[in-house]
């Protein structure tokens, strides 16, 4: 069994009247790259706020690395990287001064920081910004440095949350790689983003929450067989008749049928051979058709099922 890194047990937090986080569990093995998903709102940043001891809580257990969580641990504190949505570097201060800075708050040996340092310009590729001052740094630039400053003291388990807002495709590649290679170098990693595709390529296991509660855990593949719907087919169909519409209806994993602007959409829930089945139907009517494929739920498609489609304020 991989050694838990956190675990958060039966976890209550309040504002007056308004329950931010509701009994709330969550265990985190060694290795992982675990991906925190939420609407707005439910309680995500609280729940990483409290982990960090940076919000004090009304019921509850934290343990991380084994020991238990507070505002004085810094022996825990000093294993763990902070990448917060909102990029806190200091403007006065060079690329270089920055990293710096943030890595001699762990690191007090002259010789061990100046390597450090080194090592976490080169992993975020800005050997040509050392000099730079934050306000003359692009966008992807200015979150690689952020996530530099975060990680520089080499954590064990780091918390990244929302890394990729607002950046080129180029430099959100480059943070999704390097999330990937501080992994493989064996540091343990939250991941929050609204991004779906980003959490499905680099999560190992997810948990949804949603209004304090985890309501889904699992690998992206375990939830989405949580959801009723596991295949779409779509077909593209001059004209579909209605008898021929109510064969494909009846079909055993066929739950829903729309036919609009010339394309019909089946979709389904389980079934192996769904495709081949409404393709005899079409062949068998002599209905002809266009292109055809077949959908896998995406982890959106998952993610919208489990917490709903309503708009949701911001936390």
């Amino acid at each position: 069994m991989a050694e838990t890194v956190v675990k958060i047990d039966n976890l209550v937090k309040r504002y007056k009247e308004l329950i931010a986080l509701d009994h709330f569990d969550l265990e985190i093995k060694k290795g992982e790259v675990f991906g925190l998903l939420g609407p707005n709102g439910s309680g995500k940043t609280t729940t990483i706020n409290c982990l960090l001891s940076l919000l004090a809580y009304d019921k509850g257990d934290i343990e991380i690395f084994g020991e238990k969580m507070s505002p004085v641990n810094y022996g825990v504190k000093k294993r763990i990287g902070v990448i917060m949505q909102n990029v806190a570097v200091f403007d006065e201060l060079t690329v270089y001064e920055n990293i710096d800075y943030f890595c001699g708050l762990y690191i007090t040996d002259k010789a061990t920081r100046k390597k450090y340092v080194d090592d976490a310009i080169a992993f975020v590729g800005l050997e040509d910004f050392v000099k730079f001052h934050p306000k003359k740094l692009s966008g992807g630039l200015l979150r690689r440095l952020n996530i530099a400053c975060g990680i520089a003291h080499k954590p064990e388990l780091i918390i990244l949350d929302e890394p990729t807002v607002a950046v080129d495709p180029q430099s959100r590649n480059k943070i999704l790689e390097g999330i990937l290679q501080l992994n493989r170098e064996g540091a343990t990693i939250i991941y929050t983003s609204h991004y779906m595709e980003e959490v499905e390529q680099i999560c190992t296991r997810i948990a949804i929450m949603d209004k304090g509660s985890k309501i889904a855990e699992g690998t992206t593949e375990e939830l989405k067989r949580m959801i009723k719907n596991t295949e779409t087919i779509t077909a593209e169909i001059l004209q579909l008749p209605e008898n021929v519409r109510e064969q494909i209806e009846a079909l055993e994993h066929v739950y829903n049928v729309s036919y609009a602007d010339n394309k019909l959409v089946a979709r389904c829930t389980g079934g192996r051979h769904n495709l081949i089945e409404i393709l005899k139907i079409l062949q068998e009517n002599q209905v002809g058709f266009g292109s055809v494929y077949s959908e896998q739920p995406t982890l959106n498609d998952v993610f919208l099922e489990i917490t709903g489609k309503a708009l949701r304020d911001k936390e």
